[in-house]
């Protein structure tokens, strides 16, 4: 019994042994390499860029409120087209509206007053007119007086209630051109105002409350030459460039030269990182491309970008 009962122990573990012999010599396909952009030039010069949308001046355009406040609603979503005057945005405005409505009834109030002023200074003016003497100097007077506040009074209650509306239109923030929206960092409910924005639970930091867009076929990257690598840049007129798309491998995009901003600034663009100490600075220089049709880019992706140095 104990003979049969050690063949059986033996034949399952030689069993699992040739199980295992079996797996473990299975050829498992190993993982492609991560794909790494090659310099197309023979004296190239490395920068890290960032995508933007394309604009004439500035990068990606910030959307503040004028007043601050609690969020009541928010139309748009991410990734929205908008027309110029689309409503991004709307501030509470609760006491706002009661402000203008009091001066909406001040208005009311002096047309009133001043008809009936208008109508007592008529009404004395024509006695006037018929008989001098029926009407003393100083009620004329008076009345004529009257009419002169009561105008002047109108006036003022007038352009406190166009203050007043002025003031309750920007509670409301629209989109100042056609566009896209490419971020809304509030919820309803969360505060904004000028100075901060919007806070970032993610980043913990404050950021603008909308960023647009202009819709256009044509992207820009805003690529950040290390100083130490500026004297190895060309002249402007021969500034020639290529964009890697981090990813694929070697997918390369030409670029064309628009613009360096002409001073070196810390090196904290790309990590948004202001409170970081560095002692590098970088000189950004902005170059545009065409939009490709085979592949996703979006604004704010990192890219990687060689620029043709000197021979």
């Amino acid at each position: 019994m104990k003979t049969n009962y050690f063949f059986m122990i033996a034949s399952a573990g030689i069993i699992v042994g040739m199980l295992s012999v079996f797996v473990y010599n299975k050829n498992i396909k190993s993982n492609p390499p991560i794909s790494v952009s090659y310099n197309p030039y023979e004296s190239g010069v490395y920068a890290s860029g960032i995508i933007e949308s394309f604009q004439r001046n500035g990068s990606n355009v910030n959307i503040y409120p004028e007043i601050s406040g609690r969020v009541e609603s928010i139309p748009v979503v991410d990734g929205m087209r908008v027309k110029k005057g689309d409503p991004l945005f709307v501030v509470e405005s609760h006491t706002q509206q009661e402000t203008a409505k009091k001066s909406k009834s001040q208005v009311d109030y002096q047309i009133e007053a001043l008809a009936n002023a208008q109508q007592q200074y008529d009404k004395l003016n024509n006695a006037y007119q018929i008989n001098p003497k029926a009407v003393s100097k100083l009620d004329y007077d008076n009345a004529k007086s009257n009419l002169v506040l009561a105008a002047e009074a109108l006036r003022v209650a007038q352009g406190q209630l166009n203050i007043d509306e002025s003031t309750l239109a920007k509670y409301t923030v629209h989109a100042p051109f056609d566009g896209v929206v490419l971020r809304v960092v509030p919820s309803p409910g969360d505060y904004v105002s000028p100075a901060i924005g919007a806070y970032d639970p993610y980043t913990q930091g404050n950021l603008p409350v909308v960023q647009l867009a202009t819709e256009s076929e044509f992207l820009q990257v805003r690529a950040y030459i290390d100083e130490i690598l500026t004297p190895r840049l060309p002249d402007t007129s021969e500034l020639e460039a290529t964009l890697f798309v981090r990813g694929l491998n070697n997918h390369a995009i030409p670029l064309k030269f628009v613009n360096i901003q002409p001073y070196t600034i810390p090196n904290i663009q790309l990590s948004d990182a202001r409170n970081e100490r560095v002692d590098v600075r970088v000189l950004p220089i902005i170059f545009q491309f065409e939009r490709p049709k085979d592949i996703q880019i979006f604004p704010g992706q990192l890219v990687d970008v060689y620029i043709k140095g000197k021979s």
